[in-house]
């Protein structure tokens, strides 16, 4: 009698428990999705943003690092305000922007990919090094930042390809983005879309890498010394300009490197390897004057790009997680 009644209880809890449980894991995976896509949202808004604050500075820059300029030019904020000023006068005022098109087809999935890929390798991380739910050391950190930019560089690059061609040529050469994967599909050959992926790639790691690092790093400063858990939008900014001055600087002649070659085809040039690339550049051009072209201006886009890039995507983090909790309290 007294087994009996025990066997009852125990099955008793046991159909009590097990309908927990089996709920509690929907929830769980509702949760990471809605996590998943509120990354994707706020970095595809981040990079739009971002991007098309500076278009005609970065179109500049990819000029300035697409052509080869004698020896005693050195492309600085003259030269940049000359160059947007004739653009602006022989193409017109939207000309400054030409190509932004082909860059938010890129950046959008690019940005979405790399900010969503960075949270899920801090998770990841986290979870191998034992940091769950506290911030990562300095050197997981820096290789989450590397993963993320070097997934959403692998999976986006012919896109990034067409956005320098376009760049660099007259809007008379290419109509369109297809136009564009078109002429170089059929004139330059499928390989074409994938010159310059090797140094992009090389680029990529020390870029993001020390961009999401440096970040991070600050923010964890910032929270240590002030006691506040969130800093200000301007703080973002700031902290924001700092990685992309830092990471931009250090990644930058790869950067160039990778221009030349993917230009390479429309701007009477063949380039067959980083090494070679880099060679030719430093006897026609010098090392600073060639491998550094456009970074000083590159030290006014770059910040600014990445400072907003850093901030809305914290900032769309945020919002969208108090609507989310007001529609859950709310239910």
């Amino acid at each position: 009698m007294g087994n009996g009644v025990r066997a009852a209880q125990v099955d008793f809890k046991r159909q009590d428990v097990e309908p927990v449980v089996s709920a509690h894991l929907p929830a769980e995976g509702t949760q990471e999705k809605k996590k998943v896509l509120n990354s994707l949202m706020s970095g595809a808004l981040a990079g739009a943003v971002a991007k098309t604050a500076v278009a005609p500075l970065d179109r500049t820059k990819i000029m300035f690092q697409g052509k080869s300029c004698c020896r005693l030019e050195q492309p600085g904020f003259a030269e940049a305000y000359r160059l947007i000023y004739r653009t602006y006068l022989n193409e017109g005022f939207w000309s400054l922007w030409r190509g932004n098109s082909a860059t938010m087809v890129r950046v959008v999935p690019y940005a979405a990919i790399q900010f969503c890929a960075h949270e899920e390798y801090k998770q990841l991380l986290g979870s191998y090094y034992g940091f769950q739910g506290k911030a990562l050391t300095p050197f997981p950190r820096f290789i989450a930042g590397s993963l993320a930019g070097t997934t959403a560089a692998m999976l986006t690059y012919p896109l990034d390809m067409v956005r320098a061609r376009m760049a660099v040529t007259p809007k008379e050469m290419y109509s369109n983005i297809v136009h564009v994967f078109i002429r170089i599909s059929r004139e330059e050959g499928l390989k074409t879309l994938y010159r310059g992926f090797t140094p992009t790639i090389l680029g990529v790691i020390p870029y993001a890498g020390l961009s999401f690092f440096t970040y991070e790093t600050l923010k964890k400063l910032h929270a240590d010394h002030s006691g506040k858990s969130q800093p200000s939008p301007p703080e973002r900014l700031l902290f924001g300009a700092c990685a992309g001055l830092i990471g931009q600087s250090a990644s930058y002649p790869l950067d160039v490197v990778r221009r030349r070659m993917q230009t390479a085809g429309v701007m009477g040039h063949t380039y067959s390897s980083i090494l070679l690339t880099m060679q030719e550049i430093i006897r026609e051009e010098g090392l600073i004057r060639g491998l550094y072209k456009g970074l000083s201006m590159n030290w006014v886009k770059g910040p600014i790009a990445v400072g907003i890039s850093f901030t809305t995507f914290d900032l769309m983090q945020i919002l969208l997680r108090k609507l989310q909790h007001s529609t859950n309290v709310q239910r």
